[in-house]
Order: C-alpha cells, then sequence, then structure tokens
C-alpha cells in the first residue's frame, strides 16, 4: 500500500439529498481510498491511499461559513484504516469541530476508535460500527484486514460506557450468506447497548461486480446462479428480495427492541 500526502481544495461536502440512512448534512472522508480492501467495497482494488494534509486548515475556514448540521465522518473511506495511525488526520478533524462545536456521526470498523474516546465522550458525536457478520469465516472472506466481529462489539460496549451513542450497520447484507444472521446481530448488538441497527442492500457495479463473482465463484459456486438472478443487470438486488429482507430486520429490531433507524 502506498501512501500519498495531497492538500485539498475542499473538505466539508454538502449532502443534498436527504440523508434517511445516517441523517447526516454535511460529509467527510480523511483519506481518500482505503487499505481495509473489503471485498464487497469498491475501494477494494486501490492501493494507493490519499491523505488529506490540510484538512484541519481548510475545515477551519469551512466551518465558520456554513449552519451548524451533523458531520458524517467517514462517509465512503473508513476514517480509521491503517493510515490513521500515523497521520491522524481523523483525530485532528475531530478536534476542529469540537472548537466549531458541530454535531458529528462517525462510521467505522476498526478498533483505533478507542484511541480517541475521551475525545470523543467531550463532543457532540455518535458512532456506527459497521458489522456485517458475526462469523469469523464470513468476515475473514469478505473483510479479512478490519478488526474481527467480536472485537466490533466490544467497541460498542466499551463507547457505551463513556456515554458515546452508538449503533450498528449491518451493511451490506449479502444475499444467502449473511440473511440468516440477521436475528443474531440484532440480538448482539442490543446486548452489547447499541441504540440502533441500520442496514443497507449489497450493491454491484462495474468493476466492482466482476471482482465480486469471482469471490462468489471461489467461495460459494452454488450461488453463482442465484446471485445472477438476484441483481441481473441492476445495481441492487430485485425488489421481492429487498422488500423480504427489510420486512425480516424490522421484525427483528421490535423483537429485540432496538431501533432501524436513527431517531
Amino acid at each position: 500500500m502506498e501512501y500519498k500526502l495531497i492538500n485539498c481544495d475542499s473538505l466539508l461536502k454538502r449532502i443534498t439529498r436527504k440523508d434517511t440512512l445516517f441523517n447526516g448534512k454535511y460529509c467527510i472522508d480523511p483519506y481518500q481510498n482505503c487499505e481495509f480492501g473489503c471485498l464487497y467495497c469498491d475501494s477494494s482494488f486501490e492501493k494507493t491511499i490519499y491523505v488529506k494534509n490540510n484538512s484541519v486548515e481548510i475545515l477551519e475556514n469551512e466551518l465558520q461559513t456554513v449552519e451548524k448540521g451533523v458531520i458524517i465522518i467517514g462517509s465512503v473511506h473508513d476514517p480509521y484504516q491503517r493510515a490513521e495511525q500515523t497521520y491522524e488526520i481523523t483525530k485532528k478533524i475531530l478536534k476542529t469541530i469540537k472548537k466549531y462545536q458541530f454535531p458529528c456521526h462517525i462510521l467505522t470498523k476498526s478498533t483505533l476508535i478507542l484511541r480517541d474516546i475521551d475525545l470523543l465522550a467531550s463532543i457532540n458525536c455518535m458512532v456506527t460500527i459497521s458489522i456485517m457478520s458475526l462469523d469469523e469465516k464470513v468476515s475473514h472472506i469478505f473483510e479479512k484486514n478490519v478488526s474481527t466481529p467480536a472485537e466490533r462489539l466490544q467497541i460498542l460496549k466499551t463507547l457505551a460506557k463513556h456515554k458515546i451513542k452508538t449503533g450498528v450497520a449491518l451493511i451490506p447484507v449479502l444475499p444467502h450468506i449473511t440473511e440468516d444472521e440477521i436475528e443474531h446481530i440484532t440480538k448482539e448488538a442490543k446486548k452489547n447497548n447499541a441504540n440502533y441497527l441500520l442496514h443497507k442492500h449489497l450493491e454491484l457495479k462495474g468493476e466492482q461486480k466482476l471482482l465480486f463473482n469471482d469471490v462468489i465463484k471461489e467461495h460459494y459456486p452454488n450461488l453463482l446462479s442465484t446471485y445472477n438472478d438476484i441483481y441481473k443487470n441492476r445495481l441492487r438486488p430485485d425488489k421481492k428480495y429487498v422488500f423480504a429482507v427489510d420486512t425480516k430486520i424490522r421484525k427483528y429490531c421490535k423483537k429485540y427492541n432496538i431501533s432501524d433507524r436513527i431517531v
């Protein structure tokens, strides 16, 4: 993996459509591309991480000119990927957000976030931890470079002890691979003090679709025709499948008394 320091012209991006999933008004990605290489992500084949070296300077100017609103940190690329250990761009951004008293919502799947727990406890923030499977074998196939599912559940518990609002993102739901885990994930999310469970279906497009199909061929060859039927020429699964899974998730959220959205 190669790291390149860059200067960006802007950092804070306004979300133009209503964000019904993460409830954000703005978003920030401290790094461009992601070294975790999760095989369901369209950043999985990138080998260069661009480090936004002048983030604080740019953000200082931007936060003085916009109205208050929730800032999503890590909307596309994980803000606590390994580069953060060296460059601490995310930490510097959080300190700047604290200075200007903006609320924020951090999306990650990394235990590195616990390094900043005192800082997080001092600002208006919530943290969503991505858990697409609790099966370590499945997780190892699709996201072998990130914290284990058990470690991510522990992140939830630790953050909650520090009075930091947390939730789980069951993202993405992998058809016929992880949907049988929905009840277990919902139950464990609630058990580890998550306030909500969000979800989004697997999207496949372009080069990423070809890469993902290769993974299915290698590890789940019996599902290849099923995936072809569910996706065909679509970006998302067919509506019938989506409706069935959405219904199941709402059912288990109700059963375990956890919200299926951010309130």
